[in-house]
């Protein structure tokens, strides 16, 4: 067994082995893990199976696989990546600022929060230089962020400054209150004007880092759409989240054959455009968290975005 060392209570670069008999057969992975560990929460031991840092027989399983008896459930959880952040002297785009949240329009191509192989000149760095206080809830890492927008998705994007408004901005995404809405376009005519796609999401069994709808498994994503303009090839759509799962719209697209264009990552044509997939976050509307009031803001399309929509409207 390698060095344990204790972070906040969570273990890390630590690795183990766990060898299943005949007592647990049938038993969940997550919770044979957490019976047989200490400091480990099931969420966190939920991450580490999901990352591959927990396996059985050296595969990468489910929470819910279960259990025979021989199996062998191998520990090792990988070192922290330390990260410093520093401010990025960025002219965002804040569309509205008070006391409590700030709405900024993210450009394409910006990272929301640091990551391992996104350190620097993310949203959150540029919200250091740019704001004066932050939400600490979600840590040093990602102070102030709600949700996030992937790196090539552009659009509206909620700040909170106080932990008090991201608590209630946080909850008013889980209970719906909060509504997000964004415009894609799509390869194909999509033939009803407006539909639900309904379709669990999970990661992706041949690479860890996508994601793919999940027939066994998953968790429940479901997404709003309405048919804006159809021209030739292509479909402009606004799309609703009614949940928020990672990729969620990129991959219901993909799953209904109406991938978006330039989403090459999930099967997009880049024939228009080549630098990452067409959707913008246009609007967000929800309660503000101390007054109450109700807030609604929208974005406009990039230019870059209006450019290929003309090319479409020009196509016989």
């Amino acid at each position: 067994m390698a060095e344990e060392i204790v972070l906040d209570g969570i273990l890390s670069d630590f690795e183990s082995e766990l060898i299943a008999d005949k007592s647990v057969c049938g038993q969940r992975l997550d919770m044979f893990v957490l019976e047989g560990t200490d400091n480990l929460t099931r969420s966190r031991i939920k991450t580490l199976i999901e990352s591959g840092e927990i396996k059985v027989n050296g595969d990468i399983k489910k929470s819910g696989y279960s259990l025979r008896a021989g199996d062998v459930v191998s520990i090792a959880i990988k070192p922290p990546v330390e990260m410093s952040i520093e401010p990025y002297d960025y002219p965002l785009d804040i569309v509205y600022q008070d006391n409590d949240l700030a709405v900024i329009n993210k450009p394409r191509g910006m990272v929301t929060h640091p990551a391992p192989g996104s350190p620097k000149d993310t949203l959150v760095n540029a919200l250091l230089s740019n704001l004066d206080n932050l939400s600490d809830i979600n840590g040093v890492i990602r102070p102030g962020i709600v949700h996030r927008l992937d790196k090539d998705t552009s659009g509206l994007i909620m700040v909170a400054k106080t932990n008090k408004a991201h608590l209630s901005l946080s909850t008013q995404i889980a209970t719906k209150e909060c509504h997000r809405n964004y415009i894609a376009l799509v390869d194909g005519v999509i033939k009803s004007d407006e539909g639900v796609i309904i379709a669990n999401i999970d990661r992706n069994k041949k690479d860890r880092k996508l994601m793919a709808v999940s027939r066994d498994g998953g968790r429940y994503a479901e997404t709003h759409y309405t048919v804006l303009e159809r021209y030739r090839k292509y479909c402009l759509a606004e799309f609703e989240l009614k949940t928020g799962r990672t990729h969620q719209i990129r991959v219901h697209c993909k799953h209904i054959g109406h991938p978006i264009v330039g989403d090459s990552v999930y099967g997009g044509s880049t024939k228009l455009f080549d630098n990452g997939q067409l959707l913008h976050a246009y609007k967000i509307s929800f309660n503000h968290p101390i007054s109450g009031k109700f807030m609604e803001f929208t974005s406009d399309l990039p230019d870059y975005f209006k450019d290929v929509i003309e090319k479409c409207k020009k196509m016989i």
